[in-house]
C-alpha cells in the first residue's frame, strides 16, 4: 500500500503520541513509500509534501500501466546491458558482427539507461551523417541499436525507447538505387566468363541465387529430370579466410524452377568438373569458394567483358525483373527469390510492376485492335 510518512513527527513508543523529531541536514521531511510489482518496498525523501505526492502518484501510475522501472536497475549502462543481453541472443555469425559494430559505435555506451535521452541518439545519428556514412548504413546501425533499446524496455530497465521518432537520413528510392543490367550486358559477362565460372554467373542471373547460395550448391541439390534446384544452405565468411555453411538468409529455403537451357549448362559443368558429385563449385581444399574468391573472379570477368560498375547481386535484380516482365505475380516472385514476405518483394521491386496506367493503355489497345481489325502492335499498323 502506498503512503507518505511525515518524518518531522514520530510516534513515542512509551506514550503512543506523535512527537517532533530532528530532520537530516537536507531538510527532507516527507518520505513516500510503496511496494513494487515484486513486493519490494521502495521509498524516497522530499522536502515538500506536494513533490512527494507527485512522485508517489507517478510511480503508482506506472505500476498500473505496466511501465514501472526499478530506479536501481536503471543504473546499468548501455554497454553493460548490451554485453549481458547479446550473450542470450541466437544470432548467425554475420549478425553478431553487425550488432557488435553498431553497439560499439554509440557515444553513449557508458551512459546509465535511466539517463539515456533522445538527444543522445540524435547526436549519434548526426555524427554518422557528418562522417559521410551512407544512409543505408545509418538505417542499419539504428535498427540494430534500437533492438538493444527495446530489449532494455522489455526487461523493465527503461520506461521507453529513446530512439523512437529520431529522424534518419533519407535513403534513395529503390527505383533510383537499383542497377538493372541489360540482357546484352548479361550475355557479354557470360561470354567473358571462363568455363568453370560461367554456370555460377548463370545461377545468379537465371535462377536469382544470392552469391552465398550459389557458392553452396551441391550436385545433389539439382534434380535434372524435374529441372529444379533446392536451395538449403549458403556460404558465409569465417575467420582467417575460412568459409562457414549456414541456412539461407531469412530462412529462405526454397525450390527454384530452372530453365531448360540452364539445366543443360549445369549438366555440362557437372560432367566436366564434378562428375562424382559434391560441391558444384570449389575453392581451396575442396571446400566451397570463399566470397572474396567469387568477388575477385566476378571483377575479372566484368573487366574482360568491358562492363564497369555492375555487381554480382545485380544479376538477382535482373532475374526478378524478368519474372515481373513475364507477368508473374508478387507471391511467385517472392517464392522464387526466397524473400521473407511479399512485403519485402514489393518494397524492392514495386516500381517494376506495370502501373494502372500501363494496364489501362494495354487493355484499351486490345479493345481497339479487336474492334477495328488492327494489329495489337499499333505502331506497326500505322506504318503500313
Amino acid at each position: 500500500m502506498a503512503s507518505i510518512q511525515d518524518r518531522w513527527r514520530r510516534r513515542d513508543p512509551a506514550t503512543g503520541r506523535l512527537v517532533p523529531t530532528e530532520l537530516d541536514g537536507k531538510g527532507l521531511r516527507y518520505r513516500p513509500q510503496f511496494r513494487d510489482p515484486s513486493g519490494r518496498q521502495i521509498m524516497k525523501a522530499f522536502a515538500l509534501k506536494r513533490d512527494a505526492q507527485r512522485w508517489l502518484d507517478d510511480q503508482t501510475a506506472h505500476i498500473a500501466r505496466g511501465t514501472y522501472v526499478d530506479p536501481g536497475a536503471g543504473r546499468t549502462t548501455f554497454a553493460e546491458f548490451y554485453a549481458d543481453w547479446s550473450s542470450r541472443q541466437v544470432w548467425a555469425p554475420g549478425t553478431v558482427l553487425a550488432m557488435n559494430l553498431a553497439a560499439g559505435s554509440v557515444p553513449f555506451a557508458d551512459v546509465p539507461l535511466r539517463s539515456l535521452r533522445r538527444s543522445h541518439v540524435e547526436g549519434w545519428v548526426k555524427g554518422m551523417v557528418n562522417r559521410g556514412l551512407a544512409p543505408g548504413t545509418v538505417h542499419t546501425r539504428m535498427n540494430n541499436v534500437r533492438a538493444v533499446l527495446r530489449g532494455a524496455v522489455a526487461d523493465k530497465l527503461m520506461a521507453s525507447d529513446p530512439s523512437v521518432g529520431v529522424t534518419l537520413p533519407r535513403r534513395r528510392r529503390a527505383a533510383a538505387a537499383m542497377t538493372l543490367p541489360t540482357a546484352a550486358q548479361v550475355g557479354a559477362v557470360l561470354q567473358a566468363a571462363d568455363d568453370a565460372f560461367r554456370p555460377f554467373v548463370a545461377l545468379c542471373a537465371f535462377a536469382g541465387l544470392r552469391l552465398g547460395e550459389a557458392a553452396a550448391v551441391q550436385v545433389e541439390d539439382i534434380d535434372f529430370l524435374r529441372r529444379t534446384l533446392t536451395v538449403t544452405r549458403q556460404v558465409q565468411r569465417g575467420g582467417r579466410g575460412r568459409v562457414e555453411l549456414r541456412p539461407p538468409k531469412y530462412g529462405s529455403e526454397r525450390v527454384v524452377f530452372l530453365a531448360p537451357g540452364l539445366v543443360d549448362l549445369l549438366a555440362a559443368h557437372v560432367a566436366a568438373f564434378c562428375p562424382g558429385g559434391g560441391w558444384l563449385f570449389t575453392g581451396e581444399a575442396g571446400q566451397p569458394p570463399h566470397q572474396n574468391t567469387v568477388g575477385y573472379r566476378w571483377r575479372t570477368t566484368t573487366s574482360a567483358a568491358g562492363i564497369a560498375g555492375l555487381r554480382l547481386h545485380d544479376l538477382r535484380h535482373f532475374y526478378a525483373s524478368g519474372l515481373i516482365a513475364a507477368g508473374c505475380d508478387v507471391v511467385t516472385v517472392q517464392r522464387a527469390l526466397g524473400h521473407a514476405s511479399a512485403t519485402t518483394t514489393l518494397n524492392t521491386y514495386s516500381h517494376l510492376w506495370p502501373s494502372a496506367e500501363d494496364r489501362t493503355r494495354t487493355a484499351a489497345q486490345a479493345l481497339l485492335a479487336d474492334s477495328c481489325g488492327l494489329s495489337v502492335d499499333w505502331e506497326e499498323s500505322l506504318t503500313r
